[in-house]
């Protein structure tokens, strides 16, 4: 099913250590609303939608945020890859330091491990087209307040790049979300008990 092309959706290419950035960006690779929920929210929803373009917009974007995924951790990564024992105490960086050295483990910024509980996967396609629209607004908002927070220039540029991906992405979930609400039937209302208002 998935093509893997063994080159980033857009370059990651940062120069400078900095183990304070990591310790924030890395909330986009495992975090409430990072780049790793929102693939595996997209590819589990699209099983249960009822129309063939919905599934395929789905495994589109579910598939384009695993790349997203894989451009995070190459950030934290870049950042993290020369940092000194001195970079890593000045930056607060040991307690992430001590568990997973310069590894990339999906985690929050704040130090809550990835779980699973964080993602909505409801079978109704109303109920999760919502979901995801409101879960690349809180991807946005998490881009942007990475950007309030980031004074490096090759950091930054990639981090506008994913931030104009939600933005998309949001828009193609709201068209979906309006053709879905045009098609209201037995097969996208309702979804387990069609006869529920007859």
């Amino acid at each position: 099913m998935f093509v893997y092309e063994k080159k980033l959706q857009y370059p990651v290419r940062i120069k400078n250590s900095n183990p304070r950035l990591a310790k924030f960006i890395i909330s986009q690779y495992g975090g409430p609303s990072g780049e790793l929920g929102a693939s595996l929210r997209y590819l589990s929803q699209r099983y249960t939608m009822p129309y063939p373009e919905l599934k395929g917009l789905l495994t589109d974007i579910g598939t384009e945020e695993l790349g997203h995924l894989e451009m995070v951790g190459t950030i934290v990564h870049q950042l993290t890859r020369d940092m000194s024992i001195e970079e890593i105490k000045r930056a607060g960086y040991e307690d992430y330091f001590v568990d997973h050295t310069a590894g990339v483990y999906p985690t929050a910024a704040s130090g809550f491990p990835w779980s699973a509980g964080g993602i909505a996967v409801e079978g109704d396609p109303i109920a999760d087209l919502n979901e995801d629209l409101a879960a690349e607004q809180k991807a946005r908002v998490t881009y942007e307040n990475i950007l309030r927070l980031c004074d490096d220039p090759d950091v930054t540029d990639v981090i506008r790049f994913l931030r104009e991906r939600e933005i998309v992405h949001y828009q193609r979930f709201g068209e979906a979300l309006r053709r879905t609400m045009d098609k209201l039937d037995e097969r996208n209302y309702y979804v387990m008990n069609p006869a529920f208002d007859r």
